[in-house]
């Protein structure tokens, strides 16, 4: 038999969950991507993207967090500060939301008109790779809040996929007077909406939700405030990496689903598609 296509190297990624109260429970920002979008078109999903060169920064921008304790919290050796700042510059490029200190030590508030006006043109000027975050936080003299961001999630995508991540997931409050919105390049739409609320959604087959998505928003849908969930995964000592495969049916009729580590049949499912099993692997992971 043929040897099977190497897969490519799953890229390391940031996701962030950005999540505030309301009168139904705790909601979280969610996007549409883009339909002509490389990965994952057409899908709602929460701010996040690759990791950069650039977000390896000098620990003094990043507040109440050094490179060595953001690496023991995600288990690594070196590294792990990169993925909060890719996290909260994710956050702003595709949510407008900045979650950084002013030059006075507090949180920023974009409640003045002017202000958010300033912001959204540095937004469209990090967009545009005219500016880094860096050069940003060196002109406003803000500091990253590092410190107001939780681990909590760790998935890789399985073998066998076209685009692989390496993505940790983190839950942040959004800041008061900040208003989320997405960027109207790679995403089309956006909602805040409680995680019951999206999981119908995709029930009812409005929303395309794939199934690290439709994972996270059941964790999320154990909390009733954003306090409690970030809580929750600061208390958590471990965090297993959530690697799906797809576990066919026994008879044409039994659809493929997906599964991951601990889930009954996780052993002999298929760890990577192949021909004969592409179009159910898809299925099984697209909602």
């Amino acid at each position: 038999m043929a040897d099977q296509p190497t897969s490519p190297v799953a890229r390391h990624a940031s996701t962030v969950l950005l999540l505030r109260d309301s009168d139904r429970g705790v909601e979280v920002f969610m996007e549409r991507r883009h339909i002509q979008s490389d990965f994952v078109g057409g899908a709602y999903v929460f701010p996040g993207g690759r990791v950069d060169p650039e977000d390896r920064v000098d620990e003094a921008l990043c507040h109440g967090l050094t490179d060595r304790e953001a690496s023991a919290r995600l288990a690594l050796e070196e590294g792990g500060l990169t993925f909060y700042v890719a996290a909260i510059r994710e956050c702003f490029e595709e949510a407008g939301v900045l979650l950084a200190y002013d030059r006075d030590g507090r949180i920023l508030d974009f409640s003045d008109r002017a202000v958010e006006e300033h912001f959204e043109r540095l937004r469209a000027e990090l967009n545009a790779g005219k500016q880094s975050l860096l050069d940003i936080a060196a002109a406003e003299s803000l500091t990253l809040a590092t410190d107001r961001i939780s681990y909590w999630a760790h998935w890789i995508t399985p073998e066998g996929q076209p685009r692989r991540y390496d993505t940790r997931f983190f839950v942040a409050r959004a800041p008061g007077n900040q208003t989320a919105g997405h960027d109207d390049h790679e995403l089309t739409s956006s909602a805040w909406v409680t995680a019951e609320e999206a999981l119908e959604h995709g029930r009812r087959k409005e929303w395309m939700i794939i199934f690290p998505t439709i994972r996270n928003l059941q964790k999320l849908a154990a909390f009733r405030t954003a306090d409690e969930a970030i809580a929750a995964v600061d208390a958590q000592e471990r965090f297993p990496v959530m690697q799906p495969r797809v576990l066919l049916g026994r008879t044409p009729d039994e659809p493929a689903r997906a599964v991951l580590p601990g889930d009954e049949g996780y052993e002999e499912a298929a760890s990577r598609p192949s021909a004969a099993n592409a179009k159910d692997w898809q299925r099984a992971f697209s909602r």
